[in-house]
């Protein structure tokens, strides 16, 4: 799998990641850091302990590296999160939170199976 079949299969945008990166070895560079992120996790528990504020702050970071990798997929429905916690807790922020797992999952499979192919 190469880097520009990884973002498809994620739902990412490769062209604009490279455009605002400039080089493809630096776009994979933070691609394959994006596993070691931990926000996700934070996001996770932070939803589970009804620790909204915290969670509000762990759909922002993952939105942000998100949109910094064009990862469009992830970075919409963890903007779409992000939105619904900026003010505390919605009804609707369960169901986002799921679609952002979704997303992830999605989305880390794909960057797996990149480093896989790659070696990494």
């Amino acid at each position: 799998m190469t880097l520009k079949e990884c973002y498809a299969a994620m739902g990412g945008d490769y062209d604009e990641a490279i455009g605002r990166l400039r080089s493809e070895k630096l776009v994979q560079k933070f691609v394959l850091k994006f596993l070691n992120d931990q926000s996700f996790e934070l996001l996770c528990s932070s939803m589970e302990s009804k620790n909204y504020e915290e969670a509000f702050r762990a759909a922002h970071t993952i939105k942000g590296v998100c949109s910094n990798l064009a990862f469009n997929v992830l970075g919409k429905s963890s903007s779409e999160l992000s939105e619904a916690l900026r003010h505390g807790y919605t009804p609707e922020a369960d169901g986002l939170a799921d679609q952002v797992k979704e997303d992830y999952r999605k989305t880390t499979d794909a960057i797996r199976a990149f480093q896989e192919a790659a070696g990494e």
